[in-house]
């Protein structure tokens, strides 16, 4: 654990890790004591020079809290958001603590401690200002934290079609496996033209038993730096509606597949030190989800199964991470049955997932889906989380399968 802390810590400057450290305090102890705690009567905050007092003050609270739960967050994942965003508050609170004290100590002494809070904290705006790299790392590095080929799943369309694309972009060669030949053989054609890697087709069912064993056998001769563990489909629709045999088949494909996969090719990455594997997971899986009621049970598998193998790999040179994206444009709504409604690009969930490698063992692609993840879990007990999915999955399950 102190090991892990150590290199966490590690991955921004000190007085990064002292600015942490402070959004903490002030979203879990300061933040917290002030809305609930503190009498009404004593209430005073202060934007841009201008104090509120009482009830004024406390509406302000829940915004503060807002703003150092945000910066908790984006400087523990060093998030890219956090710039410009984090130096402009900074110059915010700055000029505010310069107007403040002018205003409440007229003469010299106001304008001289004001000055200085400006520098000071102006001083720590411009060092945030100036650290956009920390935040955002460059695709390229990817292929030198990672060398060797690059390995995915279910590449035919969807989140691993734009797999193979970004990590193309990053300078993987690809190996693109799926059911559907010619797909693949067209998604191989575009990469070797567009980014001049070298690319692989490997057309294999990993739904059936020996599928994993095919691929891994087309994969012996590579060195691979990273596995994309993406293959997988859904079905909607009532589970006394659904063929027993396709529904065995989306287990075996979405939990077996993952896990012999990633055991027959993680001993190579172990012998070189190196590696990252990542699971397309779902934020169906944090969840009961009637009428995707096997769906979300394959999704939490593959969740927990990540979560775990992040923690057993870590310090040996092998990042895990499981991407838990929620509905988005492929043909996945199509191949389960769903009625169309609206999608995140595959695009936004792949670039989401790329940034947090190497960071974290998971990672919710989109807000809106982060905040229905975890406030339901927090707040409501799984009873009520399954009658209101039930409300929300009917509106995009046709009629006859409800």
């Amino acid at each position: 654990m102190g090991d892990w802390l150590q290199r966490q810590l590690a991955r921004r400057p000190w007085w990064m890790n002292a600015l942490l450290i402070f959004c903490v305090y002030m979203a879990f102890f300061y933040v917290p004591w002030d809305l609930f705690l503190k009498p009404v009567s004593r209430d005073a905050e202060v934007f841009l020079g201008y104090a509120f007092h009482g009830w004024a003050a406390k509406l302000t609270n829940p915004l503060h809290w807002f703003i150092y739960g945000a910066g908790t967050y984006g400087f523990w994942r060093m998030r890219p958001w956090m710039h410009p965003w984090a130096a402009l508050y900074a110059s915010q609170v700055a000029l505010s603590l310069c107007i403040w004290s002018v205003r409440t100590s007229p003469g010299l002494r106001g304008w001289a401690f004001g000055l200085t809070l400006l520098l000071l904290v102006g001083a720590l705006a411009v060092a945030l200002w100036r650290s956009r790299p920390l935040f955002q790392r460059e695709p390229g590095a990817l292929s030198q934290r990672y060398p060797g080929w690059a390995v995915v799943t279910g590449a035919s369309a969807g989140i691993g079609a734009e797999f193979a694309r970004q990590l193309a972009r990053a300078g993987f060669s690809c190996v693109l496996t799926a059911r559907r030949q010619d797909r693949l053989k067209a998604l191989a054609l575009e990469l070797e033209k567009e980014y001049g890697v070298a690319t692989r087709v490997v057309a294999v069912d990993l739904a059936t038993l020996q599928g994993p064993e095919e691929l891994a056998a087309a994969l012996a001769d590579l060195e691979v730096g990273v596995l994309v563990n993406n293959a997988g489909f859904g079905l909607s629709g009532r589970f006394d509606k659904q063929e027993a045999a396709r529904l065995a088949e989306m287990v075996t494909l979405n939990c077996s597949t993952p896990v012999v996969v990633t055991r027959l090719l993680l001993p190579r990455m172990l012998e070189r030190g190196r590696g990252a594997i990542l699971i397309t997971g779902s934020v169906a899986g944090r969840q009961p989800l009637p009428l995707h009621a096997v769906y979300a049970a394959t999704k939490a598998f593959d969740l927990l199964f990540g979560e775990a193998l992040w923690s057993e790999l870590r310090g040996r040179g092998i990042d895990v991470l499981v991407v838990e994206p929620g509905s988005t444009e492929s043909e996945f709504h199509e191949l389960a049955g769903e009625l169309p409604h609206a999608a995140e690009p595959a695009a936004n969930v792949v670039a989401t997932a790329l940034a947090a490698l190497g960071q974290q063992p998971s990672v919710i692609s989109g807000w809106f889906n982060w905040l229905r993840a975890h406030l339901g879990q927090r707040l409501m007990p799984h009873s009520l989380i399954a009658l209101a999915a039930h409300r929300v999955t009917e509106n995009y399950t046709p009629p006859e399968m409800r």
